[in-house]
């Protein structure tokens, strides 16, 4: 049985909890507020027409924009109440209900990988320490052959940027490029946010082939 991670938690000490953090963001965008900083930088990664998943989506503003602009997205989470909220607020991806650390699309009748794997939103620090590798192989598993796993979280939540690289090296993940925020600013030792860029290692790929 998968651990309990963070989020489920805090939705089960507050069942109102969710829903509030979906009308916080539908008041900001109301609001004007830029809302689509991540989306723009992974729209700038792949050609149109890129399949792209939304690891751990919540209300889906960034699988929504993406689909905007004319990707085939599929969208993930936990959270009913979340995918509830992207399924009224961005009609057009693909949102489903699940755990990631059991993801396997396949099963659901999504069988081609994708290009880009996006996982936004401080989602890895909401993991259950023993999820935390078994969730980023999960999410190498479902790459394309040549994608990108882009995943950004950011300080003070038990998640230290070090102990998340070397996470991803057990996953049979690289990090191709660091950055210190969505906006392109480098990573360096100073940084309070890490986007990391990372890709699948060859050999694991192979040997997934081969299988």
């Amino acid at each position: 049985m998968t651990e309990q991670n963070a989020w489920a938690r805090m939705v089960e000490q507050d069942p109102e909890h969710s829903s509030r953090y979906a009308e916080r963001f539908r008041a900001m965008r109301a609001a004007g507020d830029d809302l689509a900083g991540e989306a723009r930088m992974v729209d700038a990664m792949v050609p149109r027409a890129s399949r792209i998943l939304d690891a751990g989506c919540g209300p889906g503003r960034v699988g929504g924009w993406l689909h905007g602009v004319g990707h085939t997205v599929v969208g993930v989470d936990l959270d009913g109440v979340l995918i509830a909220a992207a399924e009224q607020d961005h009609p057009g991806p693909r949102w489903l209900v699940g755990d990631l650390a059991e993801l396997d699309l396949p099963e659901r009748g999504i069988a081609e990988p994708f290009d880009v794997i996006v996982c936004a939103g401080n989602v890895v620090a909401f993991l259950a320490p023993s999820s935390r590798v078994p969730v980023l192989e999960r999410l190498r598993e479902h790459l394309a052959v040549g994608g990108r796993l882009v995943i950004g979280f950011g300080t003070g939540r038990d998640y230290a940027f070090e102990t998340f690289l070397d996470d991803a090296a057990s996953a049979g993940l690289r990090h191709d490029v660091l950055l210190s925020s969505w906006h392109l600013h480098p990573f360096d030792d100073r940084a309070t946010f890490l986007v990391a860029i990372l890709v699948a290692d060859r050999d694991r790929h192979e040997d997934r082939a081969v299988r």
